[in-house]
């Protein structure tokens, strides 16, 4: 009962509406940007989750309601794009509040990395079904391994961390029974991939 509960906590922290405030919170806890006044991360931070979570759940629990959609109908084609297109406008107006505030370029990427993934597994998933939170896990080891580009540092302990944590991503999902193997092996490498291209394109 309690490694399920892990389990699903885990699955919900890591839903796609929370990749990026997840993102900037590794960032502002556990690299050099941690000497960043509070102030600031905390702009930061409230932008982000403004733009990234209340937005956009706010306006497609309104065309929800308006439209007479039902939850479950959220996974066909047409509310499906009706969402992508909601998150594109407000990680857009996210991404221009981020550069009113003077936040560096390779801040940024974590927005257009973590809507470049969604994007991509919505897209994918006309055909093929792939999990998010997985997706998530896959993103943060592909945007690692960016960075140890980047800055050339050594990230093998990070990565290290980053992998088990991938790894306990795709065991809950398959526990809670949300995804098949297929499904969270497909998820962890289009996050790999939207991270590694993503923040290096950036």
């Amino acid at each position: 009962m309690l490694l399920r509960r892990v389990a699903s906590i885990l699955v919900e922290v890591f839903r796609p509406d929370f990749y990026p405030l997840v993102g900037y919170a590794i960032l502002f806890t556990f690299t050099y940007l941690s000497i960043l006044p509070w102030q600031f991360k905390l702009w930061v931070l409230s932008a982000v989750c403004l733009f990234t979570i209340l937005v956009p759940q706010t306006l497609i629990l309104v065309v929800r309601k308006s439209s007479g959609w039902r939850r479950k109908d959220m996974h066909l084609r047409h509310p499906r794009l009706l969402v992508c297109t909601i998150k594109i406008f407000s990680y857009l107006l996210c991404i221009y509040a981020c550069q009113d505030l003077y936040v560096p370029a390779f801040m940024g990427a974590i927005l257009v990395v973590s809507l470049m993934v969604q994007c991509v597994c919505v897209s994918i998933g006309y055909w093929h079904r792939v999990s998010m939170p997985c997706a998530g896990g896959g993103l943060i080891i592909g945007s690692l391994l960016s960075y140890s580009h980047l800055f050339v540092f050594n990230p093998i302990w990070w990565l290290c961390a980053s992998i088990v944590l991938s790894g306990a991503l795709m065991s809950s999902c398959m526990l809670v029974k949300h995804a098949t193997v297929t499904e969270v092996s497909s998820g962890t490498i289009i996050g790999i991939v939207c991270g590694l291209l993503g923040i290096l394109v950036w």
